[in-house]
């Protein structure tokens, strides 16, 4: 009952933790109890403890930088709407692969647990950019089919999207050597090129804006959407090794390589991207300077999945990003909060 919509087999043996596994598990995914993989659990409870809503934060600063001539450079409401015109889908995407793809295929429960939580941020990262847009009066069409025209956020979305059409075919099952690296091929897009890489240029463009005091509370989101990003990388790398390791024989040397080579093309698209999105430097930030730090990323994600370099590019530019990216270094998070976070005090029943 690996889908766990499966008859009920009747009077069945309770669950072994040593059934449990990633993929292709024999134990009833229904049952999260006992718990096998604790750091599935632990990602899921600290996504849960990084819950917040992008209608809690205040635009009003932005809406005035936002409509005064002087407000932002030409330059800067370009990085802002192409960092938007990207990010805008790109999480819907995302979701859809996690729901329509990975779900169906990851056979563990506490696993599971952890993606619908994602899920959901996921669907918060898209409310975030419908309040953006709606908070700033931008054109509506022009940000959310961003991916159909422009260029280099195309380029990332059809490769990103190759990646699951062998795993869209409702017929498509893992257990054989070649459908199981499949899933790992889909994993490693999603998890380590798409979130793990493609999200970092935008968001420290973004911050960028935010350390000069322009566009706060646009970088105010960012800030707690790279928070949920960094466990959706961690979760998914976790996921990779994990399998990797259950499944020895998949995680063989051509398909380290090409691995590699993924990480890699992606490399390459997000640099061009980051040359569209900045054509000329500012705030510090120069293409040169985007790419060597997709370049610094790149070698990071390779070193995380067990891989060699890349690049061998050891230094970061973006030295401030790091502190961006350590939940214990930030000021608390719920500091800047324009209202009281509630939960039943809101709903009407």
């Amino acid at each position: 009952m690996s889908s766990g919509l499966g008859t009920i087999e009747r009077g069945a043996a309770r669950v072994d933790v040593s059934d449990k596994r990633m993929i292709n598990a024999r134990a009833d995914v229904n049952q999260l109890l006992p718990l096998k993989y604790r750091w599935a659990w632990d990602k899921y409870l600290a996504a849960c403890a990084n819950h917040w809503m992008p209608s809690e934060v205040s635009m009003q600063a932005d809406i005035s930088l936002w409509r005064s001539p002087d407000g932002l450079t030409a330059d800067e409401r370009h990085m802002v709407k192409r960092n938007l015109g990207f990010f805008a889908t790109s999480e819907s995407l995302v979701a859809n692969n996690i729901v329509l793809a990975v779900y169906r295929h990851l056979t563990n429960p506490e696993c599971r647990q952890y993606l619908l939580r994602q899920a959901f941020e996921e669907a918060v990262h898209t409310h975030t950019f419908q309040y953006i847009c709606e908070s700033l009066g931008l054109d509506e069409g022009e940000l959310f089919n961003a991916y159909r025209e422009v260029p280099s956020i195309t380029d990332k979305a059809a490769w990103a999207l190759e990646h699951t059409r062998s795993l869209e075919d409702p017929d498509f099952r893992t257990g054989t050597p070649a459908a199981d690296q499949a899933f790992l091929r889909d994993l490693v897009a999603f998890y380590v090129v798409f979130e793990g890489m493609w999200f970092y240029t935008g968001f420290a463009q973004i911050l960028a804006l935010g350390r000069r005091g322009k566009m706060p509370g646009i970088a105010e989101q960012y800030q707690y959407i790279l928070r949920d990003e960094s466990i959706h990388l961690n979760f998914g790398v976790d996921v990779i090794n994990q399998i990797a390791s259950e499944n020895p024989g998949l995680w063989t040397d051509q398909f380290r390589g090409q691995v590699r080579d993924m990480l890699a093309e992606g490399c390459e698209l997000e640099i061009a991207y980051g040359r569209d999105t900045l054509p000329r430097g500012m705030l510090g930030l120069s293409a040169d300077s985007c790419e060597q730090y997709m370049r610094f990323i790149a070698d990071r994600r390779c070193a995380q999945l067990g891989l060699a370099p890349l690049f061998g590019a050891s230094e970061n530019p973006f030295g401030w990003m790091s502190e961006s990216m350590d939940l214990t270094k930030e000021k608390n998070f719920f500091e800047t909060r324009v209202t009281e976070y509630q939960t039943g005090g809101t709903l009407v029943w």
